[in-house]
């Protein structure tokens, strides 16, 4: 594959390095989609909690970058839980929501994103959803609503009276998304699941990227972990940049991303 440039970064690469140095090397407005789930400030092994306060100025510092680097087109995807601490649950899309807003971003959609298994709660009722914040530059952005269109209830039905009568009601290519998507997410028997303890799934991604982008378009994950952004972009001819600072996880999605690039080498040898 040729190698492609923009400012002071490769496409198709994930960088070991923090994401507030790594965007700095990317020019104004060279992004199409900014897709990814940063952490969630509750202590996991790739993260350190700080409070809220430190923890949502650094997630300002980021968005900054994101605002800066996607074009007039683009769109920026935030998929977030829940902080808890000490009990207390705070929702992180309500929080970062009026950073988004602060910076001129349109909102598009509080996409919810539901999911039947997690941990079991003792004194709150379970979690079993998540949200994806979506926001855009302009009025002038990619929806490809066609490229996720998902099958009709009643795919026959058909006008009963009036000048359509006798013709489809609904569109033959399906139905647009509700704001609800049901996708089961990563967890032990899951065929995605690796060493990552929160890997969002394809599915969620592919449904991003496809419609808010267009092939051939550069898609970022500032916070890349297991590869799923890098995985959905390149299946779906689209460009990645990707940062992650812990090695292990690069290691991971490089290997699924070879498996792309290079499938053959994922076949099993005949005995």
């Amino acid at each position: 594959m040729t190698k492609e440039i923009i400012g002071s970064i490769e496409l198709n690469r994930i960088y070991q390095m923090d994401c507030r140095d790594g965007m700095k090397l990317i020019p104004n407005g060279s992004v199409d989609l900014v897709v990814t789930s940063p952490p969630y400030n509750i202590g996991k092994e790739y993260e350190k909690k700080q409070p809220l306060e430190a923890y949502v100025y650094w997630m300002m510092q980021i968005i900054d970058e994101c605002v800066r680097l996607i074009s007039d087109n683009g769109s920026i995807v935030f998929q977030v839980g829940n902080y808890v601490n000490d009990g207390a649950v705070y929702p992180l899309d309500c929080i970062l929501f009026p950073e988004f807003a602060k910076r001129g971003l349109i909102p598009r959609n509080r996409i919810v994103w539901t999911f039947g298994h997690g941990l079991h709660c003792t004194k709150r009722f379970s979690g079993r959803y998540e949200t994806a914040l979506w926001f855009t530059k302009t009025d002038d952005y990619v929806f490809n609503l066609d490229a996720v269109r998902v099958p009709q209830k009643y795919p026959n039905k058909k006008h009963y009276k009036g000048d359509r009568k006798g013709e489809l009601s609904g569109n033959p290519l399906g139905k647009n998304p509700s704001d609800v998507w049901e996708i089961s997410n990563v967890k032990h028997n899951h065929p995605e699941k690796t060493d990552h303890p929160c890997q969002f799934p394809l599915d969620f991604a592919n449904r991003i990227i496809l419609s808010l982008s267009n092939e051939g378009g550069v898609v970022l994950d500032p916070f890349m972990g297991s590869g799923t952004t890098a995985v959905g972009a390149v299946a779906h001819q689209r460009k990645f940049i990707g940062f992650e600072t812990e090695p292990k996880y690069i290691e991971i999605a490089n290997k699924r991303l070879d498996s792309i690039f290079h499938p053959e080498s994922s076949i099993p040898e005949k005995r």
